[in-house]
């Protein structure tokens, strides 16, 4: 039976930041990934925003990786000609009762060493907003947006130059721990299955991650499929915001409210919410009844948007931890030695920041190994 050094489930940008780090160690590499090609889930379907490092508690995994992860993104970014734009960002207090949490989330970012905040008043926001409504801001330099397919083909490209070897339309079925590693038995796009040995397995299969680990034996984990829509608005009203503008977050960070994102091409786009779901009812379809209830929430800090500039863009599910009730979650990023299973390594509820944080989520998982 063959056998490789090191087997990594999923092809998302997380996998294949791990796929793309673990190859400079000369390892052999097997890269599986369900659908015929990278990317397709929760992946290519977000804001495309390269996070600072504001909104998560001090001395998280969250905070400390996508703190790291920024500064590692650009750097991949402008070494390779990753398109990009650091864009920055306002978060908004619409009324007094929220400037006490603005203040909270500064002092937040500033723990978290995230560089460069600076609240603002709201004369400074209308210097740099004319057109946002607000009486106070939050300032985010470091925040920016990114092209994530340009980004994840990149690390696909980079991790087989390096020898791993990409399986598409790889669905891993079951998972036996053995004498030295872990045999897989993984069904292909043609019905055939096979099997292999691999010493480690590394978990990054993102909605899927829990099902996975079930799969080796162990039943510690449940995540809690949390959708988000996006509405894109028309009539050119880009143009009237120069930076993300974002409002203050939910509580206990369950969402970080309905914000107004750019893309590289200067087209403005609200979202997303937050509806938890179940496994069945996962799907992408976006409901255009919903448009009013985005117009509602973005207009206390965009007055300029009008009802009828909406319209159903694309949607994501997040692979939370937290559910809708719950404290604050943070990634899981772990070998699974104390549990008894040595060379599993499991990535699991890497929601946003995991963009952002993907690159050092990657060098964390090198240095476990």
């Amino acid at each position: 039976m063959e056998k490789v050094d090191i087997t990594i489930i999923g092809a998302g940008v997380v996998g294949l930041a791990v796929a793309t780090t673990l190859a400079e160690c000369k390892k052999s590499i097997f890269l599986l990934e369900r659908h015929s090609a990278f990317g397709q889930e929760t992946s290519s379907r977000n804001s495309e925003v390269i996070h600072a490092g504001i909104y998560y508690p001090k001395g998280s995994l969250k905070a400390k990786l996508c703190v790291e992860g920024n500064r590692l993104l650009y750097e991949i970014c402008e070494a390779n000609k990753i398109p990009y734009r650091r864009i920055t960002k306002v978060i908004v207090a619409s009324n007094k009762a929220e400037l006490a949490q603005l203040e909270a989330l500064s002092l937040k970012g500033d723990d978290n060493g995230v560089p460069g905040l600076k609240l603002i008043t709201r004369d400074e926001l209308k210097e740099l907003e004319p057109n946002v409504a607000g009486i106070a801001a939050l300032f985010s330099p470091n925040t920016g947006i990114i092209d994530v397919h340009s980004l994840m083909k990149y690390l696909a490209d980079k991790a087989k130059f390096g020898g791993a070897e990409i399986s598409y339309g790889s669905n891993v079925k079951a998972i036996k721990k053995i004498s030295g590693g872990y045999e897989l038995l993984v069904g292909d796009e043609g019905g055939e299955d096979f099997s292999f040995v691999s010493e480690v397995v590394i978990n990054c299969a993102g909605l899927e991650s829990d099902q996975i680990v079930r799969l080796v034996g162990i039943d510690a984990y449940e995540l809690k499929l949390c959708k988000g829509d996006y509405f894109s608005v028309s009539g050119g009203k880009g143009k009237l915001i120069e930076r993300l503008v974002y409002p203050i977050p939910h509580e206990q960070n369950v969402g970080l409210g309905v914000h107004a994102t750019l893309n590289l091409q200067g087209e403005l786009r609200l979202g997303p919410d937050t509806t938890y779901i179940s496994r069945d009812e996962m799907g992408y379809d976006i409901d255009p009844a919903k448009a009013a209830q985005f117009y509602q929430a973005a207009k206390k800090l965009l007055p300029f948007i009008e009802l009828n500039d909406l319209s159903p863009d694309t949607s994501g599910i997040r692979p939370k931890l937290q559910g809708p009730n719950d404290p604050v979650a943070d990634f899981v990023v772990c070998e699974e030695k104390d549990k008894g299973y040595p060379g599993f390594i499991n990535l699991i509820g890497i929601e946003s920041p995991g963009l952002t944080a993907a690159p050092a989520i990657a060098k964390m998982v090198k240095d476990l190994l």
